[in-house]
């Protein structure tokens, strides 16, 4: 009879072992992830060998089970976010992932493209129009507009990029109509549509659509990237430096180990992302030197100072630079 009991306490145990590590719960949990070289990532042809590495810098997500809801609670560097909060309305999971996906492609455009110029190779950009990705649910642009819609003008004004649209509809206040004319499958239409406050950030507003910029780019040198199921666009920055690297003569590692983050635009601007205190940690658990982030003109709580503030609490020699 004893060993029976203990044999039921000891299924009782495995079970509520399995439940605990196992069933998920409707959060998500962001930390810090891993710090890679971009050598295996991103290939030029002909490329030019460096002594030092620069670093592909990832944050960690992953649905929440009892017991890492309950160690991510109190852990500093770990986020906590209701499923509800983190995908914006309208989307699904899988929705996001492939809208992230989509991002990291336009991010490793941008950083090739910058690059190239900056190395003073061939290339040649034409821009072939603005394309709907997706449409957000209970948004103006549900009822109207498609996937794969081609933009054509924003109010009689040929639009280039989608950073042109943007800056069109911005001129427009909430609740004004705005004219929009369509190409789909061939044929053009005009249709008027509302701009509304997004429900997730109210202070921005448009009509809810997602977007990419078609644009046709020629070089001479082949260069391929493998960046498998990384998605997003704060490789940006690191990614054209590793291709700039690859590209010149000159070792701009220097022989050191540099990790980096932020988002990069064709004309090389840099913008904040998020996660940066998760990716200084993972940069410094992989031994790197320099740690690049975007700087924001010094505004407050910028990338840069949150990167520093995490350097110097958890005590890592790395530099920060903006």
């Amino acid at each position: 009879m004893h060993q029976q009991k203990r044999f039921v306490r000891f299924i009782l145990l495995i079970g509520l072992i399995i439940v605990l590590t196992n069933i998920p719960l409707p959060y998500y949990i962001y930390s810090p992830g891993t710090a890679e070289p971009l050598n295996p990532v991103v290939r030029v042809a002909e490329a030019t060998e460096s002594e030092g590495d620069l670093h592909l810098v990832t944050v960690r997500g992953g649905r929440a089970t009892p017991i890492s809801f309950l160690m991510a609670s109190f852990s500093k560097y770990r986020d906590i976010h209701h499923l509800d909060d983190l995908f914006p309305e309208g989307y699904d999971r899988q929705t996001y992932i492939e809208a992230q996906l989509q991002l990291m492609e336009s991010s490793q455009e941008a950083a090739l493209v910058v690059a190239y110029q900056a190395a003073g190779e061939e290339i040649d950009v034409q821009y072939e129009g603005v394309y709907v990705v997706s449409v957000l649910d209970d948004m103006p642009a549900e009822k109207v507009l498609k996937a794969a819609d081609k933009i054509i003008e924003v109010e009689g004004i040929p639009i280039i990029d989608a950073d042109h649209l943007i800056e069109t509809v911005d001129q427009f206040e909430v609740g004004d109509e705005v004219s929009f004319l369509i190409e789909r499958d061939g044929d053009r239409f005009e249709t008027m549509i509302e701009l509304v406050p997004f429900p997730d950030q109210p202070e921005k507003h448009g009509i809810g659509i997602q977007l990419v910029t078609n644009r046709e780019i020629e070089y001479e040198r082949e260069i391929e990237f493998a960046s498998g199921d990384i998605g997003g666009p704060s490789a940006g920055l690191v990614m054209a430096l590793e291709i700039y690297d690859q590209l010149v003569e000159e070792d701009l590692t220097k022989g050191l180990k540099i990790a980096g983050t932020g988002e990069i635009d064709y004309n090389g601007n840099v913008y904040r992302i998020g996660g940066v205190d998760k990716k200084v940690i993972a940069a410094h658990r992989r031994g790197c030197d320099i740690f690049f982030v975007p700087y924001e003109h010094g505004r407050e709580n910028s990338n840069y100072e949150v990167a520093k503030a995490t350097a110097e609490d958890i005590g890592t020699d790395m530099e920060i630079v903006p």
